[in-house]
């Protein structure tokens, strides 16, 4: 008989045992199933940020080209304008009235041979006295 209750007993404890490692298993699956759903959410995170990395460099590119193309627009608007600026009938007539008054040429002068108004000759010594002083 006390063999047969130290058998139970035995018995009894073995199977607590077991039970306690089948729990424990039981926890650590379900903590590796936790861990393996992070890295799943993880990997699918990383994905989507992948993609609009992409995105996001297709659009830079696409904007640079844009920039360099309107860089490109302005320096031959630049260059267009200047050559106008030289074309001009009016703009060399401007440039030489102000070429006479800076070598010294009256008032009456300028007007005579530049064909300017009074009013447009007075401005322009007005604005040469100032730049000059």
């Amino acid at each position: 008989m006390l063999l047969l209750s130290i058998a139970i007993s035995a018995l009894a404890v073995g199977l607590i045992s077991l039970a306690l490692i089948i729990a424990l298993k039981n926890k650590q699956v379900n903590e590796v199933n936790a861990v393996l759903q992070q890295l799943k959410d993880s990997s699918e995170q990383t994905h989507i940020l992948r993609s609009e990395i992409s995105e996001l460099r297709t659009g830079l590119l696409s904007i640079g080209k844009r920039v360099l193309e309107v860089e490109q627009q302005n320096q031959d608007l630049i260059q267009q304008q200047a050559a106008q600026k030289y074309d001009d009938p009016d703009a060399k007539i401007y440039s030489r009235a102000v070429k006479m008054v800076e070598l010294g040429a009256d008032l009456d002068e300028v007007i005579r041979e530049c064909e300017l108004p009074r009013a447009e000759a007075e401005l322009l010594f007005s604005l040469h006295k100032k730049k000059g002083a």
